[in-house]
């Protein structure tokens, strides 16, 4: 890359990790000098390096690189998800000891857990390059044998939400996963003749809010595979407590605790509301956080005492009051909230799910008692434990 790189580089404390934002095939050595023939992707990603590194006073420069700075850089840092930390750091250990590559990777779970962050820190751990692409970026199979022939010996490929990748471009990783080569196709009719081109060995890095997507033949190409699971409120409180210190806010242990518990076990959101949290106590009180000062200011932005936001106590409340508790469909549901479905699948039901707040059954979704509770209802004759009625 250019100098916003170098920049960068030199910014690392480490001084190892180099990352690439790649939407199309990484560039080679022959065009690291200078910005000619460099897609207009790479020359916004140049730029916006530049302003990173020349701009630190620029209100929107600093939010940038505050949110780069929030993400921990090593698994000594990480809070959470133990058991996936703790498998994974060992597999790194010993590739860096046999100074060989790591096994390909898969990270699958709720979005907002820690996928991205943990790639990260593997490539830093690696010494290694991470160029950064996602699958509704590689369209085309030129694509992706661009970018995996210009990879080096030991780089990782970090490929977010991999499910969405198209199945031909998928049919290339195979051989590129398991034999560090591709073959394909040049010219046609009589002409068409199949090249095999070599790679040099790489981590693929795969993250997905999506497993089930996954055709079967590229998921068992991983050899490492993990489900990140949603945080308790200590390991939150945790978090929340690290980030005031990186953003300088004066909190104390009940307003951090205040702020976990209402995140909805996931860090992403821990981090936006200390932010929106910060803003209040500015600009309301005397910057400080406690308690009080966190449960107003989360108030105001919709969030509950469980961390159900207004998306969430609608979908509740449509359930539980339109549909009598259920059973109902998610489409019926989609269409009176007049939300995308996937939006409500992804979003919104997995942690009333986790909660206990509504159950999937064959005939729809229900509301559980806990979850009139906190509405403040009575459940409906036929409520959760009773009789489906036959439509």
């Amino acid at each position: 890359m250019a100098s916003g790189t170098k920049k960068q580089e030199k910014a690392d404390e480490n001084g190892r990790e180099r990352i690439v934002q790649a939407t199309t095939p990484a560039p080679g050595p022959e065009n690291s000098g200078d910005d000619a023939g460099m897609t207009a992707g790479e020359q916004a990603q140049e730029e916006r390096a530049r302003q990173l590194a020349e701009n630190p006073a620029d209100p929107v420069v600093a939010e940038e690189r505050m949110a780069r700075d929030l993400r921990p850089r090593h698994f000594r840092d990480y809070v959470g998800q133990k058991a996936v930390v703790d498998s994974i750091s060992i597999a790194v250990l010993a590739a860096r000891k046999r100074g060989d590559t790591l096994d390909h990777a898969l990270f699958h779970g709720p979005p907002g857990l820690g996928k991205t962050t943990i790639a990260h820190i593997i490539a830093r751990e690696l010494d290694s390059t991470l160029v950064h692409t996602s699958g509704p970026a590689l369209e085309r199979p030129a694509d992706v044998v661009g970018l995996l022939s210009n990879l080096k010996t030991g780089d990782v490929l970090f490929i977010d939400e991999i499910h969405r990748l198209s199945h031909a471009v998928e049919e290339y990783l195979y051989s590129a996963m398991e034999d560090f080569r591709i073959d394909f196709m040049t010219g046609s009719g009589a002409f068409a003749k199949s090249i095999n081109l070599p790679l040099q060995p790489f981590t693929l890095i795969g993250s997905t809010t999506r497993a089930g997507m996954l055709s079967a033949p590229l998921r068992e190409r991983f050899g490492l595979s993990y489900h990140l699971d949603f945080y308790s409120t200590e390991e939150l409180t945790q978090i929340v407590t690290r980030s005031a210190g990186i953003l300088d806010v004066d909190i104390d242990s009940e307003g951090a605790f205040e702020i976990a518990r209402r995140s909805r076990g996931t860090p992403r959101i821990s981090n936006r509301l200390l932010r929106r949290v910060r803003d209040y106590a500015e600009v309301r009180h005397t910057g400080a956080v406690d308690k009080s000062v966190a449960s107003e200011a989360l108030g105001i932005e919709g969030v509950d005492s469980l961390g159900l936001d207004r998306l969430d106590r609608l979908y509740l409340t449509t359930l539980s009051k339109n549909y009598q508790g259920g059973p109902a469909g998610i489409q019926a549901l989609a269409a009176t909230i007049n939300e995308d479905q996937q939006t409500l699948e992804d979003v919104v039901e997995p942690f009333l799910l986790k909660i206990g707040f509504i159950v999937r059954t064959p005939q729809g979704r229900r509301t559980t008692p806990e979850g009139f509770e906190h509405l403040g209802l009575q459940p409906g004759l036929d409520g959760p434990a009773g009789q489906g009625t036959l439509l």
